[in-house]
């Protein structure tokens, strides 16, 4: 697979790239609490606006090197980090 910015290296842990994401974008520093497989983000976290989509998005675009097309996200994509994590994934994998 490649993309705008070439493939990930194989080792690379997606869910763990997905968190660093999300941290930067949300600006959660070290003392902030943990964000997990199972950490919910719909609804449960305050700075996930329409906003943050975009720029979420638009960092794993860059991380990763693949394109979202608007109609591949609804609001299941952002229900917790392992359902943005599958999605990741998922590109990653086509």
């Amino acid at each position: 697979m490649s993309g705008r910015f070439g493939a990930p290296p194989a080792e690379v842990n997606v869910e763990e790239e997905v968190i660093k994401v999300l941290r930067s974008v949300f600006a959660l520093g070290p003392a902030s609490a943990p964000l997990r497989s199972d950490s919910a983000l719909m609804g449960s976290v305050a700075e996930l606006d329409s906003m943050a989509v975009v720029s979420i998005l638009t960092a794993l675009e860059d991380k990763f090197g693949f394109i979202v097309d608007d109609d591949e996200i609804d609001g299941r994509t952002f229900t917790s980090v392992a359902g943005l994590t599958a999605f990741v994934q998922s590109k990653l994998d086509t």
